[in-house]
């Protein structure tokens, strides 16, 4: 009999991994931050099916890489959603998952120590733990759905989700969203277009069945009922910028062709900022005076935002990290988010309870 090898030609290992209910076990949600997810997804909903006149508002981190770092600005952002909570919905933006062009640091969930060490395992009970206590402080959270498994072991803690413009046309993505219990948005294409996340809004409302793990981490035919809260996402694209007013009243119609509710949410960042992300608040500035002229469709914002502005290279001596800079995208710093938010909140705060969705 032949000694060929033909299965697993290009694996090295595989390690057990924890199941998603024994993670759970091992970190219990409370029912005080049961409570505020559930308001958290209860009021993205009402703001998509317009019973609730108020804008949210995605902001934080372009990804996670310091705990510390995350709970101080979770602990900021709660103080200023509570101030602005009349007219903005603040959602914490907590992304541990980073799509890569080619190759580089994938996210907390798969290198949490930033070394190529891979405890993915720990990220997992890292990542797990920092969601439960941005609950506890009472600010709802938001992440990208990237790796198909490891819903089962973070989405009940999050309030709305995002697929990458990516995997927004990828099946898997689409049939995931399906069963997601958040409200999910789409973002449109890298070239700026809109086809693929309508393609995707139009699977993801449907129910499906493909592949996955149940709690007990035993492969399983997943079965969902069809995720009826999704929405699209502007985030700009190769051909520039499409926040403005020519391509919201363009996606508007594309929406309406297809029988998809006028549901729009503009990433500020990306090519919407051309990738300064200094702009960001003269993006928000454009949105808001867009509700201002009458816009009926816009109902949020994505923003990235930390601490102190800009990026930073992950160094080989970790102890050079600047604190509270993004080590992926660049963000605005703490001071102007909070200045681009009041201003927001300010402008719009007698505008949108009479506005007619």
């Amino acid at each position: 009999m032949s000694n060929t090898v033909i299965e697993n030609v290009n694996v090295d290992a595989q390690e057990i991994l924890i199941t998603p209910a024994a993670l759970k076990a091992a970190l219990p949600m409370s029912d005080a931050a049961k409570e505020v997810i559930s308001q958290g997804r209860d009021t993205v909903r009402n703001i998509l099916d317009g019973k609730d006149h108020r804008m949210f508002v995605v902001v934080g981190p372009c990804s996670i890489h310091d705990i510390d770092a995350a709970m101080d600005y979770a602990r900021r952002l709660k103080a200023l959603a509570d101030e602005l909570s009349d007219t903005l919905v603040i959602i914490m933006r907590v992304y541990f998952e980073k799509p890569r062009t080619t190759v580089g640091w994938k996210g907390l969930i798969n290198d949490p120590y930033l070394n190529d060490t891979f405890k993915i395992e720990e990220g997992l009970h890292i990542g797990r733990k920092l969601l439960l206590d941005i609950s506890e402080l009472g600010l709802p959270t938001s992440t990208e759905a990237l790796d198909p498994i490891s819903p089962q072991y973070l989405q009940d803690c999050i309030s709305w989700s995002a697929i990458g413009a990516r995997t927004t046309e990828s099946q898997t993505h689409r049939e995931m969203a399906s069963g997601l219990s958040s409200a999910v948005g789409f973002k449109n294409g890298t070239d700026g277009g809109l086809t693929v996340a309508l393609n995707a809004i139009g699977s993801a409302v449907k129910p499906h069945r493909f592949l996955g793990i149940n709690g007990d981490g035993q492969v399983s035919v997943i079965h969902t009922r069809g995720n009826a809260y999704t929405h699209i996402v502007l985030r700009g694209g190769s051909t520039g910028p499409n926040y403005d007013s020519v391509h919201i009243k363009l996606c508007e119609a594309a929406l309406d062709k297809a029988g998809i509710p006028l549901n729009i949410m503009v990433d500020t960042s990306h090519a919407n900022s051309n990738k300064q992300p200094s702009l960001q608040p003269l993006v928000i500035e454009n949105v808001t005076n867009q509700v201002l002229e009458g816009n009926t469709s816009i109902i949020g914002l994505m923003v990235e935002s930390h601490i102190n502005a800009g990026n930073q290279s992950i160094p080989e001596d970790l102890s050079e990290l600047a604190y509270g800079v993004s080590v992926t995208d660049g963000c605005i710093g703490w001071e102007e988010t909070e200045t681009a938010l009041r201003t927001m909140r300010d402008r719009l705060k007698d505008i949108l309870p009479t506005r007619k969705r």
